[in-house]
């Protein structure tokens, strides 16, 4: 059987941020005490010597305490975020930041906001197009594609949210969570149903989560970061192991 091709590959990943202690307050200070301020900064290792692969049709978990480097991380494999020299990346295809709503404006009409955010996810106006009655009848928005955000409840627009991103196309996803059974009440078992049974199979995804039971059920794999270390890249039952062990004893995460 043929071995799944590698589609992230990550050697030796750092990132430092260069944090002024005293902020400029003008052009002119900057010129006058450059010196100054640059002694003036300190270092943030926010990741230090991430490694790990991803194969195609994999989903990762990322875990850590808060502050432990997982969004920056994210941010990197992403390209909207620079890593140290040095580190190595590899990347095949295209990448999407999957979060619920982004790129609404509450000012623009439902139907205006599937355009504006399916094309954040990688579709074609013709593909929205083609999809639209879809987005629309699953989120049972029938009656308000062209009413102002503004005026949706909450769970309205969370099921619009959730309704488009089900259309997103990439190669490569990235989640802060898997948000299966969203919305209200009534729609909340349909999208998780939806999302874990169709969604989900077959993509390359790589989320992080607080949620240790979604890590657990949905994870082939898990980084374990703390601290901006990575602790281990494991089966889910190892790594959930670790991640409770060092919770459970906080000098040990400190090491």
């Amino acid at each position: 059987m043929t071995e799944p091709e590698t589609v992230i590959s990550v050697r030796n990943l750092s990132k430092t941020f260069h944090v002024r202690e005293k902020p400029v307050s003008s052009i002119r200070d900057a010129v006058l005490n450059f010196t100054r301020f640059r002694s003036a900064s300190h270092e943030i290792k926010a990741l230090q010597n991430i490694n790990f692969e991803v194969k195609k049709g994999e989903i990762i978990g990322v875990i850590g305490r808060n502050g432990s480097g997982k969004s920056t991380l994210l941010n990197i494999i992403l390209g909207s975020m620079r890593a140290d020299k040095g580190s190595e990346l590899f990347t095949k295809g295209r990448i999407v930041r999957l979060s619920l709503g982004m790129g609404f404006d509450p000012n623009l009409s439902a139907r205006h906001n599937i355009y504006v955010n399916g094309s954040i996810l990688g579709l074609t106006f013709k593909k929205i197009g083609l999809a639209f009655a879809d987005i629309i009848s699953f989120a049972d928005l029938e009656d308000f594609v062209d009413t102002p955000l503004k005026y949706f409840s909450s769970g309205m627009r969370m099921r619009l949210a959730f309704s488009v991103a089900l259309h997103a196309q990439a190669d490569i996803y990235l989640m802060d969570e898997i948000f299966g059974g969203v919305g209200d009440e009534s729609f909340r078992e349909k999208s998780r149903r939806v999302f874990e049974d169709t969604f989900l199979e077959g993509r390359t995804i790589i989320f992080v989560s607080h949620s240790l039971p979604q890590i657990a059920e949905f994870s082939d794999k898990v980084l374990l970061i703390n601290k901006g270390t990575q602790v281990l890249f494991d089966e889910p039952d190892i790594a959930l192991a670790k991640y409770r062990e060092m919770v459970a004893n906080p000098v040990m995460a400190t090491k």
